[in-house]
């Protein structure tokens, strides 16, 4: 009766420390040229505005995406995987421009502003979702810009799942209702 006591103890125990065994999150990893859009297969180099990396909790390195868009799609596509371990997007309040959104200034896609419907299009000429790191970032962008200043949880799927077109159509409408200029 012992043994029992102190197997089921151990066995409790081990089952304890495995719950409180997190796997460590990857860091984001340095835009290169050699880095190929996921989708697209283009250099990410080559692309205007913000960039974003997806790290797959089973795969060495990362998904590159040549617009943020693309990302946030990736992760609420249902047929995509599903075991992300990290997003990092281009920190947008560190970049030096929209032509150069920067190789290391990124930042947990979980901890970014986002300013979606805006004017500025995405590298892909898509809608983009704009990330920067401070909620004050983005809201003056989207002062200038037009836009909605959102959480990466609080973007609708639509907005990123939708085909372009249909987005650009949703875009302009909801633009002439606000009386956004173009």
């Amino acid at each position: 009766m012992r043994k029992q006591i102190l197997a089921f103890t151990a066995a409790c125990l081990l089952a304890a420390c495995q719950e409180d065994v997190q796997i460590a999150k990857p860091d984001a990893i340095t835009l290169t040229p050699e880095a190929a859009g996921h989708y697209c297969q283009m250099t990410v180099l080559e692309h205007t505005g913000p960039k974003a990396q997806i790290h797959l909790t089973d795969m060495p390195f990362p998904f590159w995406f040549t617009q943020v868009r693309d990302a946030v799609a990736f992760k609420l596509s249902p047929e995509e995987p599903k075991n992300i371990a990290a997003i990092y997007v281009n920190d947008m309040d560190k970049a030096k421009s929209w032509e150069e959104p920067g190789f290391d200034n990124w930042i947990e896609a979980e901890k970014a502003w986002f300013v979606v419907e805006s004017k500025q299009a995405g590298g892909m000429g898509a809608p983009e979702t704009i990330p920067f790191g401070t909620e004050e970032g983005a809201k003056a962008f989207a002062e200038t810009n037009g836009g909605r200043v959102l959480r990466l949880a609080d973007i609708p799927a639509e907005y990123v799942l939708a085909p372009v077109e249909l987005s650009s159509a949703s875009q302009l409408k909801r633009n002439e209702i606000e009386g956004v200029q173009r």
